[in-house]
């Protein structure tokens, strides 16, 4: 099975195209090797890495009724816990492990997509993105990446738009 056929990839497809974000879901790419990174992306793909939507799994909450929340980040810089807790207006956000990723997305690490997930994931969208006419985004497959906007991403997502990355964090080249 190609990545393209993966079921994860097929559900991201799917749900582009019901947000109708065609050009997106048709515009999906199989790359030659997995790309865990946003510098790997970015390599792959010959842009620059602060056009790589990073989707990163945050576990609000520790027992058994902790929820997921999703933050695109710009792969320029790290996402803040701090500040992505003050936007999406909890306590606290931790890091979230492989198992917990999957149960709450249906995809892995580092293929993990802004959208075909088992239910709606509160969603913050780094402001960042906005520096860029075509930011990049993973499809349901560490091999698989499809192009969009910051506007698609808010509007895909119904994200919160908001600077992710700490007062003090300097964007990487």
């Amino acid at each position: 099975m190609s990545s393209l056929d993966h079921p994860a990839v097929a559900k991201v497809a799917a749900a582009l195209s019901e947000a109708g974000q065609h050009a997106a879901a048709e515009g999906i790419r199989v790359l030659p090797a997995e790309v865990r990174t946003a510098a790997q992306a970015a390599e792959a793909l010959g842009v620059p890495v602060g056009a790589i939507a990073n989707s990163l799994i945050f576990r609000v909450g520790y027992d058994k009724n902790a929820h997921a929340l999703l933050a695109l980040t710009s792969g320029a810089h790290r996402a803040d816990p701090e500040t992505l807790a003050g936007l999406a207006g909890v306590d606290a956000v931790g890091k979230a492990d492989a198992d917990f990723v999957r149960a709450h997305t249906g995809q892995p690490i580092g293929g993990v997509a802004p959208v075909g997930h088992p239910t709606r994931l509160t969603t913050l969208v780094d402001t960042a993105l906005r520096a860029h006419d075509v930011v990049w985004a993973a499809a349901g497959h560490p091999k698989t990446v499809f192009p969009t906007t910051f506007a698609g991403l808010v509007a895909l997502t119904g994200g919160t738009p908001g600077a992710l990355a700490g007062a003090e964090e300097d964007e990487q080249p």
